[in-house]
């Protein structure tokens, strides 16, 4: 393709169909090409703009992640206020919210005023401003009147249009489009499971980990993230006029806004409550978290008529879900030892039942949080389940402050080891940096044993607790010297209990790279970035004399985690450590296979739910990923197959509204028995390393 014209024009052509096809995805989520196929047209585009560099523009597709990190966020000014919604408990305070607006709107009957009911999202508020069509900015709500540019970090939210769809004769010469930037469920757990592994402090909710991921100076981390948006309303819009709320929802929809489906006319305030206890009843099925419904007056020109507060609107308001919390007392703070060294506080709660489940322990998160919710030990507090899976603690109660409180105090020395206490630069957490430490020990060796990492079935939490205790085990390698014997000398151990574990220790010594690279419990060092590293070095050698630039540049790995490695690597020790595994029989192998494109499950969408009896639930998931699945947690209309074992849960009954199909424990294996045949033509595709 030679005739610039031409190529100019395929490109436009590979845009516009792209960014259908993200619209499909993620807008309407109803994709009608494979994720393979995507990848290839997507692939073509970078290859032809990386020809011609000059035909690039900012609203192509290639470009959602084309920005380098911020030092800092500018400010913007709204032209109109993004306000506050007023917040409202009960059904008193909703029926005196009704009747304020049929006092204001006095020359209107109760037939003439409609209410739209939607619902409330936990997120963050943001503003995107288009012009002609075109993405030009994005900013946080801030303080209503002034928020933050966060531009770069918006464009790589795949459910953001960088371009209004539609005829150019429709399409408003400026909107000031409001949404929720959001995260789901799945992804939040997915994240802190992440960081638990990393050691770093938890997000305490979903809420608070799109904000934090959507204030990040680096747009690259933003996109990591997998946040989402929902489109609630404008703040102004010019060339297009609309008379009320629900059909400039409608609107904003054709233009390819994301807009939420669960949106409702209501006649009467009945209907709004109809609504509220519907939703309230759904609530556990959403993949997303709620706090409520919004209920706003639908005809703008009775929306001018009620007008506005100084901070929100009167046209308008929240109706609160009951919160999950629970008061108890903080009996005590105590200080847990990660494996990296991070030390977290931890509160030891009064047992009290929160949202059906017995909370004995909180997180605290950490000491700024501590410091700024005023948290002493001996206070009577506010406890929720975030996301109503991770406990922590909201709040003293102030009121009931009795005079025996004490404040938390930072450890000076390691709880566990008695050794120097940092806190380094940028982290908000002290770190015990004794790297002999039993309490890092202890769980490195439980890291080391996991089912993600080295698989060894037996050595489990108690177990590893003990032969470090005992001296058994002084550094991983130690794993390896175990005997029979020295299992026996050891309470609750017999003749077969030692055997198992030695069978399951020796089992362990023939491993993948990348299980291996994430088992040595390198800092920042997950699931993803061991396969990333597994499939970009032939060993572990090359691995530990890669220099910081090669690891950077790497997709998935960054400075962060690219200067963690180094800095392991650099420690003769841990140089050591990788020889010692080698001399104690270990032998790893590296997969070069590429994902199976011909298999049955290439490309497909797959949840699992229920238990499987021929598979753990880690193993299925590798191997459907091995045939080129992608596997995720929740049941939507992108999901191919559900995979049923024993007790499923809810995503069963979600597969049959949905109509998706459903696979059993033996239609799976049947495919998976043809699957084997074809991959054993290819064994050549692995490599054994050492």
């Amino acid at each position: 393709m030679s005739d610039i014209s031409q190529i100019k024009k395929r490109i436009e052509t590979l845009r516009r169909t792209i960014e259908e096809h993200n619209y499909r995805y993620y807008v309407l989520d109803s994709p009608v090409i494979s994720d393979a196929e995507y990848d290839g047209l997507f692939r073509e585009l970078q290859k032809m703009e990386e020809e011609h560099p000059d035909l690039i523009t900012p609203h192509s597709p290639t470009q959602r992640v084309g920005a380098g990190p911020l030092e800092a966020f500018n400010k913007v000014r709204h032209t109109v206020p993004m306000l506050s919604l007023e917040s409202l408990m009960g059904e008193s305070e909703i029926d005196d919210f009704f009747r304020r607006v049929f006092d204001g709107l006095k020359g209107k009957t109760r037939k003439d005023i409609e209410f739209v009911s939607e619902l409330k999202f936990d997120g963050l508020a943001v503003e995107l401003v288009y012009e002609k069509g075109r993405l030009v900015q994005a900013s946080t709500r801030g303080d209503g009147v002034t928020g933050e540019d966060v531009t770069q970090n918006i464009k790589t939210i795949p459910s953001i249009p960088l371009l209004l769809r539609g005829k150019e004769e429709k399409i408003p010469d400026r909107l000031e489009a409001r949404g929720e930037v959001i995260m789901r469920i799945d992804e939040f757990e997915r994240l802190n499971q992440d960081r638990e592994k990393k050691g770093e402090p938890l997000f305490a909710n979903p809420r608070n980990a799109a904000a934090g991921s959507l204030r990040q100076l680096d747009p690259g981390i933003t996109a990591a993230r997998k946040l989402e948006i929902f489109i609630y309303g404008i703040g102004d819009m010019t060339g297009a006029k609309r008379t009320s709320h629900r059909e400039t929802l409608m609107f904003l929809k054709e233009l390819g806004l994301r807009v939420n489906e669960f949106i409702r006319l209501c006649r009467k305030p009945e209907d709004v409550s109809d609504f509220y206890k519907e939703i309230e009843t759904r609530r556990d099925q959403l993949p997303y978290e709620i706090d409520g419904i919004v209920v706003k007056v639908n005809d703008f020109s009775q929306q001018n008529i009620l007008g506005e507060r100084s901070r929100t609107p009167r046209y308008a308001a929240a109706y609160k879900f009951p919160p999950r919390q629970e008061e108890t007392v903080l009996e005590d703070i105590i200080d847990q030892v990660g494996r990296t060294g991070v030390i977290t506080p931890v509160a030891v709660l009064r047992p009290v039942r929160v949202s059906g489940v017995m909370i004995k322990r909180a997180t605290l998160h950490n000491i700024s949080e501590i410091e700024k919710k005023d948290v002493r030990i001996n206070d009577f507090v506010i406890v929720q389940r975030a996301g109503d899976v991770i406990p922590e603690v909201v709040s003293p109660i102030k009121d009931k402050r009795p005079k025996n409180t004490r404040k938390y105090k930072i450890p000076d020395k390691c709880p566990v080891c008695r050794g120097k206490v940092e806190v380094l630069d940028g982290e908000s957490l002290p770190r015990c940096i004794n790297a002999s430490c039993p309490a890092q020990l202890k769980e490195r060796i439980k890291h080391f044993c996991s089912k993600e990492a080295m698989n060894i079935e037996g050595l489990g939490d108690r177990i590893s607790d003990m032969l470090a205790e005992k001296g058994l085990i002084k550094k991983l390698t130690d794993i390896y010297r175990l005997t029979r014997e020295k299992l026996m000398a050891l309470p609750g151990f017999k003749e077969k209990s030692s055997g198992n574990l030695i069978r399951a220790i020796e089992n362990s010594k023939s491993s993948s790279l990348d299980r291996f690279i994430y088992a040595l419990g390198i800092r920042f060092v997950g699931r993803k970035a061991a396969k990333v590293l597994s499939k970009a070095f032939p060993g572990p050698e090359k691995l530990m004399d890669s220099p910081f630039e090669k690891l950077e540049g790497m997709e998935g790995i960054g400075p962060v985690t690219a200067k963690s490695i180094v800095d392991f690597f650099s420690d003769k020790s841990n140089r050591s450590l990788i020889e010692e595994f080698r001399s104690l029989g270990v032998h790893l192998k590296a997969d070069r296979r590429k994902a199976t494109q011909d298999s049955f499950f290439s490309g497909k969408k797959v949840v699992v739910t229920g238990e499987l009896e021929s598979y753990s639930r880690l193993a299925i998931k590798e191997a459907l990923e091995e045939m080129g699945a992608g596997v995720t947690g929740s049941v939507s209309s992108k999901t191919d197959f559900v995979i049923v074992g024993k007790n499923p849960g809810s995503k069963l009954s979600d597969a049959k509204k949905l109509g998706i199909r459903i696979m059993d424990e033996k239609d799976l294996l049947r495919h998976l028995k043809k699957e084997d045949k074809k991959s054993r033509k290819k064994k050549e595709g692995q490599e054994e390393l050492f």
